[in-house]
């Protein structure tokens, strides 16, 4: 009889086979290779379109560190404090020149407000029209016809400071409401702006109903609350200065430092001084965010560019043997060494570390602004376009030569790793078909091979008892 051998998968006819499995085996040893080369190329693949994106990201956040800068029409800030600060606050821009100035404010800017009361309620058929008008000669028509927005009849004072503030030429220029005082309704009109010239009062000249126009014109029923008025500043002292009358609290004296008056001063008191110098704190931290930007942009170059160990199994970084990203960080770290009138960034506490990153020394910093603050903004230089120049303006060229969306070698690499991966793809799509070819025809031999093998051991088992028989 035939004998068969469980564990080794063999018999008397020969060694056994599952046809799947077998088939299986045969075709991933006939793609393996193809298969191995594909799998490898797809994962340089993904990682090429995974380290270009970082890449692409950290080169736009330097970027816009390098805008930023270039925006603010200096690196330096400076700072504008009044020696008594409830006088008024200031801001200075990056243009102003350092010093100190005197100012006396002897008096705010005002938006006049008038309150009209004894008013009640009035038929509102032919009211006619009012007239605001202001001190500088402006003024606007108030159609009193159509006021009488609920259609009652009756005009109210509500209905016309409402008729007042939706007026085609008002324009926001004056603001009407209404109050109750002692139980009589009162019409408020409020100028928007301050100074004298834009203080608001009612011509009732049009008003044809005459008792709205009785109580607007009646004096008694008259209160100016708050007299329009011009800020007024003296450059020094108030006996001795230069007198400045304007509308407005907004003052721009100094040239590129705006100050907001809030407080008039007592009579006879000191003049107020207002102190314009660098403002190291700010300033720093315009640095920072440029040194912050470069480091992630440098961190992530330095792993990309690292070489691998084979030995320690390290995978060589994503850019290890790229020229022109290893070319892009050397004239990026070059940029950064500019020297302008025998000064670097390294005078104004920029330095490199050992790993290539940059580190800010504050006090350095404030060293050399204390002697030279204009220095740095040649350094700097800018990024603007028109106007590019010094660092700012040879990085961010560097960086829209890689950060460009239509011509940038970002995209450019980023189509070509694309179509790479489209063509990997392809290929897997075609191996595949292979494979499933390649075990279809093994899985059929082996069908075929363990089909016979089974008729042969029954044949087998049948003569093995037929000569059996005959021997008995």
């Amino acid at each position: 009889m035939t004998t068969t051998n469980p564990a080794s998968g063999t018999s008397s006819l020969g060694p056994t086979y599952d046809p799947a499995s077998t088939a299986k085996t045969l075709a991933e040893s006939y793609t393996a290779d193809r298969q191995t080369q594909i799998t490898n190329q797809t994962a340089d693949a993904t990682s090429a379109a995974s380290a270009l994106t970082a890449l692409g990201a950290a080169m736009s956040n330097f970027d816009s560190a390098i805008t930023a800068l270039s925006n603010q029409k200096s690196v330096l800030s400076n700072t504008a404090v009044f020696s008594d600060s409830t006088v008024g606050t200031a801001t200075a821009t990056s243009q102003a020149l350092p010093g100190t100035y005197s100012f006396y404010v002897q008096q705010l800017a005002t938006a006049g407000q008038i309150s009209y009361g004894g008013l009640t309620n009035t038929t509102a058929a032919g009211s006619g029209s009012l007239n605001v008008t202001l001190a500088n000669g402006a003024s606007f028509q108030v159609d009193l016809a159509n006021a009488d927005t609920n259609m009652d009849g009756t005009l109210t004072a509500k209905e016309i400071a409402a008729a007042i503030n939706s007026a085609a030429g008002n324009a926001s220029q004056v603001t009407a409401s209404t109050l109750t005082v002692n139980g009589s309704t009162t019409l408020l009109l409020t100028s928007k702006a301050t100074g004298a010239q834009n203080a608001a009062t009612l011509d009732t000249t049009n008003v044809t109903n005459a008792t709205l126009k009785s109580a607007l014109d009646t004096t008694a029923n008259q209160t100016q609350l708050v007299t329009a008025q011009d800020a007024i500043v003296w450059v020094g002292s108030q006996t001795t200065g230069t007198k400045v009358q304007q509308a407005s609290n907004t003052v721009t004296i100094v040239d590129d430092v705006t100050m907001t008056l809030t407080q008039a001063q007592a009579a006879g008191a000191a003049p107020v001084k207002l102190t314009v110098g660098v403002d190291s704190t700010n300033t720093a931290a315009s640095l920072q965010s440029f040194v912050s930007a470069y480091n992630a942009l440098q961190t992530l170059l330095a792993a990309d560019l690292k070489p691998g160990n084979p030995a320690n199994k390290v995978a060589d970084g994503a850019f290890a043997n790229d020229s022109g990203v290893q070319a892009m960080l050397d004239h990026m770290n070059n940029s950064l060494r500019a020297s302008v009138g025998g000064l670097t960034l390294a005078n104004y506490g920029i330095a490199a570390n050992k790993d290539g990153t940059l580190s800010l020394d504050s006090t350095r910093l404030n060293k050399e602004l204390a002697i030279n603050p204009q220095g740095l903004d040649a350094i700097f230089g800018s990024a603007a376009t028109g106007q590019a120049k010094g660092v700012l303006g040879s990085i961010d060229a560097l960086m829209n030569q890689w950060t460009n969306p239509a011509t940038g070698q970002i995209t450019q690499r980023q189509s070509s790793v694309s179509r790479a991966q489209t063509d990997l793809t392809k290929r897997q799509d075609d191996l595949d078909a292979q494979y499933n070819n390649a075990y279809a025809r093994y899985l059929a031999q082996f069908t075929a091979l363990q089909t016979l093998q089974s008729q042969m051991a029954s044949n087998s088992s049948l003569l093995t008892a037929l000569f059996s028989s005959s021997s008995s």
